[in-house]
């Protein structure tokens, strides 16, 4: 497949050569091919501007496919189902980013916001921009879902802060925060599963 994006390659390295380059420079792992960006590919002898733009935007595409494979007539049961709906999408980044799934009062996804992209940062997440299209949408609750780029899905204090925070917003705004999902990988963590939030232990009560 990475053949064929790359095209014809050139007399001293055609296609398949300079797609087992990218995957050497991957060591052959999906997981790091995913997370490779266009400066990392364009140093590989061979690869240019255009073929790196190529590939970059076929890892984006295939991210957003998975995203949207979801069914959102179905409610969501536990937090199992929150991370095979983000998972496509965040798994695999190299940086961190900051999400919201909206729910109805069946707990089905109304759609889902990305609220800040980078470190998770408390003093950068501001309830108003959290809460703003739940108020507008009328959701019911929310989850909140984040990635840890590293694998490791153990929270940080910094995920701790954040939760507790807008939790209490929500409890103001009479929009419960049902958890907080940490996507690693193919591995994940849930916050309300670990009592971290009061009161709540996941959508339908599960861990």
């Amino acid at each position: 497949m990475l053949a064929l994006l790359i095209g014809a390659g050139g007399r001293d390295a055609p296609a398949r050569h300079l797609a087992e380059r990218v995957l050497d420079l991957s060591g052959g792992q999906l997981r790091e091919l995913a997370r490779m960006d266009h400066g990392r590919l364009v140093r590989i002898p061979g690869i240019g501007p255009a073929v790196a733009a190529r590939i970059v935007a076929a890892i984006e595409l295939g991210r957003r496919v998975g995203s949207a494979r979801t069914d959102h007539a179905h409610p969501i049961m536990g937090p199992a189902d929150v991370h095979d709906l983000f998972a496509p999408a965040l798994a695999h980044l190299a940086h961190e980013e900051f999400h919201v799934l909206l729910l109805n009062s069946q707990n089905c996804p109304i759609c889902q916001r990305q609220v800040t992209r980078g470190i998770l940062d408390a003093s950068l997440i501001h309830p108003r921009e959290v809460f703003r299209d739940a108020i507008v949408l009328r959701a019911a609750a929310l989850i909140l879902v984040h990635n840890h780029p590293s694998g490791n899905p153990e929270p940080s204090a910094e995920d701790l802060k954040v939760t507790r925070q807008l939790s209490r917003a929500g409890d103001q705004l009479g929009i419960p925060v049902l958890d907080h999902i940490i996507v690693a990988g193919e591995a994940f963590s849930s916050l309300a599963g670990r009592g971290c939030l009061r009161g709540s232990a996941g959508p339908n009560g599960a861990d």
